[in-house]
């Protein structure tokens, strides 16, 4: 296991998308687990529930207009990505009380011990970077999107 990752580590560029559209949290959770599903052939509903069941726990509304949902899930092997810009901001229940448009879903293996946690705070560094947010908000697409947040190393 490596001690550092980098978000490119595991967010491919067909894994970053914009324009998205959600009503509510809940919605918006089952939307990007349909997307992830697809991604690693997995059931849908699986993930779906995972995500809900954590936000149960507590938001992962990170405040600043981003969400850092994640779960753990059987049947991922490696820790999987996705960046979501919304269209429209969307209550999220975030520590700020602000509503969210960035939306980094990390998932990962279920049995994994440091991985996780070390993808969890790459992600979590990155989306904290006032470079990196200006420039995802910027973004023209999803290759754009994709770029701003894979271009400033982590480690």
């Amino acid at each position: 296991m490596e001690a550092f990752m980098d978000i490119i580590d595991f967010l491919a560029p067909a894994d970053a998308v914009t324009d998205v559209r959600a009503p509510d949290k809940a919605r918006l959770l089952r939307d990007l687990a349909r997307r992830a599903a697809a991604a690693l052939d997995l059931p849908e509903h699986t993930i779906a529930e995972a995500l809900l069941k954590r936000e149960e726990v507590g938001s992962t509304g990170m405040g600043d207009g981003i969400a850092l949902p994640h779960a753990r899930i059987a049947g991922v092997k490696k820790p999987f990505g996705m960046l979501a810009r919304l269209r429209q901001a969307i209550e999220f229940d975030a520590v700020d009380g602000k509503p969210v448009n960035l939306v980094f879903l990390l998932l990962v293996p279920a049995t994994a011990q440091g991985e996780p946690l070390i993808a969890l705070a790459c992600a979590a560094r990155a989306l904290r970077n006032p470079e990196v947010l200006a420039r995802l908000r910027a973004a023209a697409g999803a290759a754009e999107l994709h770029a701003a947040i894979t271009s400033v190393g982590t480690r």
